[in-house]
C-alpha cells in the first residue's frame, strides 16, 4: 500500500516536471523574441503546476526548485524590459491578470522584486502590498513555499539602515514589520499542517513538518541580519512579537524549534539584556515541549559568552542573570509537574555549569543549585533511571572539573546530599571520579575535618552501602577500585603531627567497617602512613610539651596494634605478620623495646596459630629472621627468647631443603656486623653444622625414595655461609672446616648416586673462582684464604 503511494507520487512529480519543462520551453522562446504577453502566458501555465496537492513536501520542494530557477530567468527579462523603457508599474498591474491566484502571486513577487530595485516606489509600500496579497493562499504547503519565495527575493531589498532602499524615516520599522508579518503567516500555515488529514497519519505529518521547519526559521535568521535592529528595538518589538507568536500557536513542534532558533540566531548580549522576557515565555509553553534542552542551550551560550571575555562579566552581575535563570527553572518545573526527573537534573546541571563559568568565586550560588536539586530529588528516593544517574554524575563532576580541587567542592554543603540519591554502583563511579580528580591535580587534603568530609563522599568504595555482597562484582574492577582508595590514603598528609594523627584516626574509623575483602587493600597504606608519622617523631622526647594528649610514637604504636589486629580477624595472617614486623622495626628505630617485643610476639602467635601453608611458612620464617637480625633494641634475654623461637620454627618446616635453608639463615641472628654484643661464633657454627646434618638427611631421604642422592646445591649454599663468616672473622669457622666441606662437595659431585645438576656445578665452580680471587687479592684477605686448597 505504501509502495503504491510512493509510486503514484513519483508519477505525479514526473508529470508536474514534464508540464513545467514544456511551458518553460515556450516561455524561453517568448523571452528570446521579446514577446511579453506570451512570456507571461506560458510562465503562468508553468507556475500552475505548483497548484498540485498530491505531492509530499519533499517532492513538492523538487518541483518548486525547478520553478524557482525559471523565475530567476524571468526576473532578468523583467529587468531588461524595464531598462528598455517598459513601465514597471504597468508590468506590476499586468501580471495581476493571470487566471489563477498562485501563478499570479509568484509573478507578482517576481515583478515586485524588480519594482523595488527600480526605486519607482518606496520598498516598504511594495513589500507591504506583497505580504498582504500572499494571504490569498491558505493551503499550508503551497502557502509556505510561496512566502518562502517572497522572503528569498526580498531579503536583499529590505529598507534597512545603510541599504540602498532605505527611505526617509523609520524604514527599519517597516523592514522588521514585513519580516515579522511574513514569519507570523508562515508559522500559522506550518502549524495548520498538523491538523489536516486523519489522526492515524500524525507521525507522517510530523515528519513532513520537520522537513519544512527551516522555511519558517529562515525569517528569524533574516531578522537577526537586519543592521537597524538595536537592543531597544529587539527588546521592545522583535522579541515580544516573536514570542507572542511562539506562545500563542500552542504547537509543541513549533514552540521547541522556534525557541531554539531564537537562542541560536540572535546575539548573546541581546539574550542577556532580555533574559526576563525570554525566560518568561518558558513556563507558558506546552507541557510536551523539551524545555530542558532549549534552556540548557541558552545557558550554554551564555556560559560561552562569559568565557569569551572578562569584560562582559559585569553585565551578568548587572542583570542578575543567575537569579533570573534559577527562578525561571523553578517556574518551569512547577508548571510541568510531570517533567521526568532526568529533565529536572539536566536543567540544574546546565545552571551549575553556567554558575561555575560566570561566578566561579560564588560558591554559595553553586551550593544553592545543588540544594535546589536535592529538594527535587527528595520526593523521588534512590534514582532508578540510568540516564538520570549519569546526569547526576555530570552535575557533581562539574565543580571538580572547574576548580580542579576537591577541597573547594568539600565546602559545598549540599554536595554530599546529592550523592545520597545515587544507587551503590553509581556512587562507586562518582567516588572514583573524585579520587581521580585528587590524583590528577595532586590535591592536598590536609585536615581531619576535610578527610572526614571526603571519606563521606567516597563511602561507596569504602563499604557496602546497600548491605549487598560482592559476589557479582568483577574481581579486577574491585581490585582497581580498592587500589585507588589505597593511593588516596597515601596522599593524605599534614606536617603537623597532631593533625596528621587525627587524619589517621579519621581514616581508620572509615576503613575498618569495609569488610574482609577491602581491609587487605586499605589497612597497609594506613599502617605505612602511621609509620611515616612515627619516623617524623623519632628521637623526640616522650611528651615534648608535657601534654598528656600529645602525639607520641608510643601512642601511634598502640593504634597500629589495633589496626593490624583487624587483619587477624578477617583472617589475613600473612599480611598481618608482615605489618607486625614492619611495626617492630619502626619501634626498634624509636628504641621502644617493650613495643617491639610485643609486635614480634603477635607475629609469632600468628605464625604458630594461623599460618599452616608450607609456602607461606617459608616466606614468613625468612621475614622473621631478616627483621630480627636488624633489631638492636632488645636486651640479651628478649633477643635470646625470640632467636630461640625462630630457630625452632626453622627446624620444624615440612621439607628438608626448606629446613636446611631456614636453619643456616638463623646463623645470621648470632652474628651481626654492627653490633658487638651479637657476635656468638659458637652458635653460628652450631647452626651451620645443624644445616649440614639436615642437608645430609635430605640426600639420604632422596636416595631411599628415588635411588639417587639428589643435588649438592644445599652443600654449596652452606659452603658459601662458611666463607661469609670466615671472612667476617668468626674464630669458630676455620680453614679445616672449609677444607672438609670443599672435599665433601667434590666427593658428592663425583658420586655415582648423585643427580647431575648443571646449576649446582656452575654455582660450585663460581664459589671456587671466588676463593682463588680472594687469594690473589693479597694482603690480610689473601693470607687468610691462602691455606684453603680449592
Amino acid at each position: 500500500m505504501i509502495a503504491d503511494g510512493v509510486e503514484d507520487e513519483e508519477k505525479w512529480l514526473a508529470a508536474g516536471i514534464a508540464g513545467l519543462q514544456q511551458n518553460a520551453f515556450y516561455m524561453h522562446r517568448a523571452l528570446d523574441s521579446n514577446n511579453l504577453r506570451d512570456a507571461l502566458k506560458y510562465s503562468a501555465q508553468m507556475l500552475s503546476e505548483l497548484r498540485t496537492s498530491r505531492l509530499s513536501p519533499h517532492k513538492y520542494y523538487e518541483l518548486y526548485m525547478r520553478a524557482f530557477d525559471e523565475l530567476r530567468k524571468l526576473e532578468v527579462f523583467f529587468k531588461e524590459e524595464a531598462r528598455r523603457g517598459c513601465s514597471i508599474v504597468d508590468l506590476y498591474e499586468l501580471v495581476q491578470h493571470a487566471g489563477n491566484i498562485l501563478p499570479r502571486l509568484y509573478l507578482l513577487c517576481t515583478v515586485g522584486s524588480v519594482y523595488i530595485k527600480s526605486k519607482e516606489a518606496p520598498a516598504k509600500d511594495v513589500l507591504k502590498d506583497l505580504v498582504e496579497m500572499c494571504r490569498g493562499i491558505q493551503h499550508p504547503v503551497r502557502g509556505l513555499f510561496l512566502r518562502s519565495y517572497l522572503a528569498q527575493v526580498s531579503r536583499d531589498k529590505l529598507p534597512d539602515i545603510g541599504s540602498e532602499y532605505e527611505g526617509d524615516a523609520d524604514t527599519v520599522v517597516d523592514a522588521v514589520e514585513f519580516v515579522l508579518q511574513n514569519f507570523t503567516e508562515m508559522n500559522k500555515l506550518w502549524v495548520r499542517m498538523q491538523h489536516q488529514g486523519p489522526a492515524r497519519e500524525k507521525e507522517k505529518r510530523e515528519k513532513e513538518r520537520s522537513e519544512l521547519r527551516d522555511l519558517v526559521g529562515k525569517n528569524l535568521h533574516v531578522l537577526s541580519q537586519i543592521e537597524g535592529i538595536d537592543l531597544d528595538m529587539y527588546k521592545d518589538t522583535v522579541l515580544p512579537r516573536v514570542l507572542e507568536q511562539v506562545v500563542n500557536c500552542k504547537d509543541e513542534i513549533a514552540q521547541y524549534y522556534l525557541m531554539d532558533c531564537i537562542i541560536q540566531v540572535f546575539p548573546d548580549e541581546y539574550h542577556l539584556q532580555t533574559l526576563d522576557v525570554l525566560l518568561g515565555a518558558f513556563p507558558q509553553l506546552q507541557p510536551a515541549v523539551d524545555i530542558k534542552t532549549v534552556l540548557s542551550r541558552l545557558m550554554e551560550r551564555l556560559s560561552n559568552y562569559a568565557a569569551s571575555s572578562a569584560d562582559v562579566l559585569p553585565e551578568f552581575l548587572q542583570v542578575e542573570a543567575f537569579a533570573k535563570l534559577n527562578n525561571a527553572i523553578g517556574k518551569v518545573i512547577e508548571a510541568q509537574p510531570d517533567m521526568p526527573i532526568l529533565g529536572v537534573i539536566t536543567l540544574y546541571s546546565s545552571l551549575l555549569t553556567f554558575t561555575l563559568h560566570v561566578h566561579p568565586d560564588r560558591l554559595d550560588y553553586a551550593d544553592q543549585v545543588l540544594g535546589a536539586c536535592v529538594n527535587k530529588l527528595s520526593s523521588k528516593g534512590k534514582l532508578e533511571d540510568n540516564k538520570a544517574t549519569k546526569q547526576i554524575v555530570a552535575l557533581l563532576s562539574a565543580p571538580l572539573d572547574k576548580y580542579n580541587d576537591i577541597v573547594t567542592a568539600l565546602k559545598l554543603s549540599n554536595y554530599p546530599r546529592v550523592l545520597e540519591y545515587l544507587d551503590s554502583e553509581t556512587n562507586k563511579v562518582m567516588a572514583t571520579v573524585i579520587i581521580q580528580s585528587i590524583m590528577k591535580n595532586k590535591t592536598r587534603v590536609s585536615t581531619a575535618d576535610r578527610v572526614e568530609a571526603l571519606f563521606e563522599l567516597i563511602k561507596g568504595l569504602i563499604k557496602d552501602l546497600d548491605g549487598g555482597a560482592h559476589d557479582e562484582v568483577d574481581e579486577d574492577d574491585f581490585k582497581e577500585e580498592q587500589n585507588s582508595v589505597a593511593r588516596l590514603i597515601q596522599l593524605l598528609h599534614n606536617d603537623d603531627p597532631e593533625e596528621m594523627f587525627k587524619i589517621i584516626c579519621t581514616v581508620r574509623k572509615h576503613i575498618l567497617g569495609g569488610g574482609p575483602k577491602r581491609l587487605p587493600f586499605t589497612v597497609p597504606p594506613l599502617v605505612f602512613s602511621s609509620l611515616k608519622l612515627v619516623r617524623q617523631l623519632q628521637g623526640q622526647e616522650e611528651n615534648p610539651f608535657g601534654e598528656e594528649d600529645s602525639t607520641t610514637p608510643k601512642k601511634i604504636f598502640q593504634l597500629l596494634n589495633q589496626i593490624v589486629e583487624t587483619l587477624c580477624n578477617i583472617p589475613a595472617p600473612e599480611l598481618a605478620l608482615q605489618l607486625y614486623l614492619q611495626c617492630a622495626e619502626a619501634a626498634n628505630d624509636c628504641d621502644l623495646e617493650p613495643v617491639a617485643y610485643e609486635f614480634f610476639t603477635q607475629a609469632y602467635i600468628l605464625y604458630e596459630e594461623e599460618i599452616s601453608d608450607s609456602r607461606a611458612q617459608i616466606t614468613a620464617i625468612h621475614l622473621i629472621i631478616g627483621t630480627l637480625q636488624r633489631m638492636h633494641v632488645f636486651g640479651v634475654e628478649n633477643r635470646d627468647t625470640l632467636t630461640h623461637k625462630a630457630t625452632g620454627y626453622s627446624a620444624k618446616l615440612l621439607k628438608k631443603p626448606d629446613q636446611c635453608r631456614a636453619v643456616y639463615a638463623c646463623s645470621h641472628l648470632f652474628w651481626v656486623d654492627d653490633q658487638d654484643n651479637v657476635k656468638d661464633g659458637e652458635r653460628v657454627l652450631l647452626c651451620l653444622k645443624r644445616a649440614l646434618r639436615i642437608a645430609n638427611a635430605a640426600q639420604q631421604m632422596s636416595n631411599a625414595a628415588r635411588g639417587s642422592a639428589g643435588s649438592v646445591t644445599l652443600f654449596v649454599e652452606i659452603l658459601n655461609k662458611y666463607l661469609y663468616f670466615f671472612e667476617k672473622g668468626n674464630p669458630q669457622i676455620n680453614v679445616a672446616a672449609i677444607q672438609s666441606l670443599l672435599e665433601l662437595v667434590t666427593t658428592e659431585m663425583q658420586s655415582d648416586s648423585s643427580t647431575p645438576d648443571p646449576a649446582a656445578d656452575a654455582f660450585f665452580a663460581s664459589t671456587l673462582r671466588y676463593i682463588e680471587f680472594q687469594k690473589q687479592k693479597g694482603g690480610a684477605v689473601g693470607e687468610k684464604y691462602e691455606p684453603i686448597k680449592a
